[in-house]
């Protein structure tokens, strides 16, 4: 179920609004639609007793006091996640339980300091807190708002032993977000999961995350060959999609076109490309500091100062997608604005 904006791309709320707020609390949710969000997204891991959580990583030691809690030292551990290497605390050593007493951080610290005073104030969510927090905004606000729901290293839970595809369908059944489907999107960077929801007829937009580089951590797929990202972005990959999600989620730089200095000279034919076969397109993720900005846009060396975000997101707009996905809603919405208020 796909559906294309009339007015401009959709504006996504990345983890909330955590250019203001730490990312996936609930402060940071509310604020998203604020600030204008047409949708939020909250990424999801799973405990040991099988909650959905919604953290960046099943990794959780860059967003939550884990390390400040004596009792959980012992939890500490090395894992290989979508092959790489990691070192910490993992969401599914632990229930929902332990994990309800740990508390937000924020995860960029050096680029956004003054997040740093909402440390440690909030406990960290389930799934479910976040539909009911876009439920109550919308409410309030007298509309529909949508989620944007990522599954995060399908492959790597299965192999321990966690189904987090069955999980999801089971917390849309009860909480009766099966019954949106026009305010629900589910995306991952895994084809796999979304393919078994879409066997399973879940009513939702069906979105495959691409990186710029690499492999999906679930290729390669039994009986071919493994498909690189860059692949699904060619034509034969945007045609084997079609025929399996209703859109994409790629990183901006697929569409933004350089020059031999990686200077930016306008868009790339990706969203034109995808259009074509039916295909929405989304970009990930939009932020205003020099240091996210393609060169042509930064006005200093200081990383995080804000460069000219104006330039770049206009941009990126201009190619036609259909959906940003944006640290700042407002900023999103500005150029929304901006780039059609004729």
């Amino acid at each position: 179920m796909s559906t294309r904006a009339a007015r401009g791309p959709l504006i996504i709320g990345h983890r909330g609004a955590p250019g203001y707020r730490p990312e996936h609390s609930a402060a940071a949710y509310r604020l998203a639609f604020e600030l204008g969000a047409d949708a939020v997204e909250p990424d999801i891991v799973v405990s040991s007793d099988g909650v959905l959580v919604v953290r960046h990583e099943n990794e959780i030691s860059g967003t939550t006091n884990v390390a400040d809690h004596p009792e959980f030292a012992s939890r500490r551990t090395t894992k290989t996640v979508d092959g790489t290497k990691h070192t910490g605390w993992f969401a599914e050593d632990f229930t929902w339980a332990e994990l309800a007493t740990l508390r937000c951080r924020e995860r960029l610290s050096k680029v956004r300091p003054d997040n740093r005073d909402y440390n440690d104030t909030e406990p960290i969510l389930r799934l479910r807190d976040v539909l009911r927090i876009v439920e109550e905004e919308g409410a309030r606000a007298n509309r529909e708002f949508r989620v944007v729901i990522e599954i995060k290293h399908a492959h790597f839970l299965l192999q321990a032993g966690y189904d987090i595809g069955s999980l999801l369908l089971s917390e849309l059944a009860e909480t009766g977000w099966n019954e949106r489907p026009d305010q629900l999107i589910i995306e991952s960077f895994e084809l796999g999961v979304l393919e078994s929801l879409s066997r399973a007829r879940v009513r939702s937009t069906l979105v495959y995350l691409t990186e710029r580089f690499g492999t999906p951590p679930d290729e390669p797929r039994p009986g071919r060959p493994s498909r690189s990202y860059s692949w699904y972005r060619s034509d034969a990959g945007l045609d084997f999609l079609a025929q399996r999600v209703d859109g994409i989620s790629v990183a901006k730089g697929s569409l933004i076109r350089v020059n031999a200095l990686g200077r930016a000279t306008g868009p790339t034919d990706l969203v034109a490309r995808a259009h074509a076969r039916g295909l929405l397109v989304y970009t990930w993720t939009l932020r205003p500091e020099n240091r996210y900005l393609n060169v042509k846009f930064q006005t200093s060396l200081r990383g995080t100062e804000w460069g000219d975000w104006q330039s770049e997101f206009g941009l990126i707009v201009d190619s036609g997608v259909d959906g940003i996905f944006v640290d700042h809603p407002d900023l999103g919405v500005a150029i929304r604005e901006a780039g059609f208020a004729t």
